[in-house]
């Protein structure tokens, strides 16, 4: 049977996509038709699909207090901001074998700052994979992210990602 939501090939008989966890309809539909019985089953652990607006219990943050708490504290809280901007976005997305905000500042530690880039690239990305599953339109802001951030601009980064989280929430 053929996921109408990813494309992916799954064995007859299944109500969920081993891919993307979504529901094939079709299948309990034929198979009723058909007089097969199949037993109502469960959906996988992780679906993949991102959660839906209101159900995420991501806290909405105030852009601008961020960003000067960030100057304050010389940093401090920016390392702060990056682990929860991490954190919305793995709870958004639904992955929770997503990278934490802990291992982000730690390697964003170790490697000067080089993984941070990357991130950012990747932040976009998952950003941008939610919005298209609700429909919105999206552009490709992790490249945006990414070059705001080689310039030294990260702080930008981090406003324009929560913005967005705060739309998305």
């Amino acid at each position: 049977m053929i996921c109408p939501n990813c494309g992916s090939n799954n064995p007859d008989g299944v109500a969920f996509c081993a891919n993307c966890g979504a529901t094939i309809q079709n299948n309990a539909a034929n198979n009723a038709a058909n007089g097969n019985a199949v037993p109502p089953q469960t959906p996988p652990q992780f679906t993949g699909t991102p959660i839906p607006p209101g159900g995420s219990g991501i806290e909405q943050r105030n852009i601008a207090l961020s960003i000067i708490l960030s100057i304050i504290t010389c940093g401090i809280y920016g390392l702060y901001w990056i682990y929860t901007i991490t954190e919305d976005t793995n709870r958004l997305t639904g992955n929770p074998n997503a990278t934490s905000g802990g291992i982000v500042i730690l390697l964003g530690i170790v490697t000067c700052g080089i993984y941070t880039w990357y991130w950012m690239y990747k932040e976009g990305e998952y950003l941008d994979q939610v919005k298209m599953a609700r429909g919105i339109p999206s552009s490709n802001s992790g490249i945006l992210y990414l070059i705001l951030s080689i310039v030294g601009l990260g702080i930008v980064s981090y406003a324009l990602i929560q913005n967005e989280l705060n739309n998305l929430a």
